[in-house]
């Protein structure tokens, strides 16, 4: 789901979409609910940036800016442990991103649960790190889907469906298969990415902070279930040449 191959078939990335969109959503919805701020994209911080530096609080300035860049990071970070790494461990280049982001996500559960007493410094610290862990989601998606899939924020998304949508007025769009995909591909993203979201605001009522450690569980499904194909991939491919050998035998 997250190793990169040459010819990435379209069930690969809803697959890959549909989980991270639903995590994304998740993360995003828990930081709104705790620390009044999105952390699943930066289009908003943008606007607050340019809001503070026309109003010179050079203090908000420096922390918007900051968590833009710890968002840049975050994606710069994906795509330099894969280009570098490939070659090497193709899976660990493609899983170390999401590891990383784990250890984010695990950190503010944590910390929250245990330590955290709302001062403002804290609630900045927390959303820098969450910032920085979505950024490598996001970057890792894009480099893996060949930039086809981006599940943490639906701005473009939402731009393309539209887009899509006026197409598939016409019959000779309908019938083209890449369209259909496409969109089957943009709304398995926006229906999980709105699914994750609705789903962390019912589990924060019961559970409250846990809720992290939730969204860290459906991160390790994703570099699981790949360890797992890999795995199964590699025995089989030993144990190839001993069935060939038997049904021979057997033939004979």
């Amino acid at each position: 789901m997250i190793k990169r191959y040459r010819d990435r078939t379209n069930r690969e990335n809803i697959q890959l979409g549909a989980l991270t969109a639903f995590s994304a959503g998740m993360v995003n919805v828990v930081s709104v609910i705790i620390f009044f701020a999105f952390t699943s994209n930066v289009t908003g911080h943008y606007a607050i940036l340019a809001e503070e530096i026309s109003k010179g609080n050079w203090y908000e300035v420096l922390v918007v800016g900051g968590w833009i860049l710890l968002f840049f990071l975050g994606n710069f970070t994906s795509n330099l442990a894969v280009i570098n790494l490939n070659k090497s461990n193709a899976y660990l280049a493609h899983s170390l991103p999401i590891i990383l982001e784990i250890l984010c996500l695990l950190a503010v559960g944590t910390y929250i649960q245990f330590y955290y007493r709302e001062t403002l410094f804290e609630t900045e610290l927390m959303v820098s790190l969450m910032l920085f862990a979505m950024g490598l989601q996001n970057g890792l998606t894009a480099t893996v889907s060949n930039a086809a899939v981006k599940t943490t924020h639906l701005t473009g998304l939402t731009t393309d469906l539209g887009i899509l949508a006026s197409m598939f007025t016409k019959k000779e769009y309908r019938e083209r298969p890449e369209l259909r995909d496409k969109m089957r591909l943009l709304l398995s993203i926006m229906v999980s990415y709105v699914t994750g979201g609705v789903c962390a605001g019912l589990i924060y009522l019961r559970v409250e902070y846990n809720v992290f450690y939730i969204v860290c569980l459906f991160l390790l499904v994703v570099i699981g279930y790949d360890f797992y194909r890999i795995e199964v991939a590699n025995f089989l491919s030993k144990k190839q040449p001993y069935y060939r050998k038997t049904l021979k035998n057997q033939a004979a």
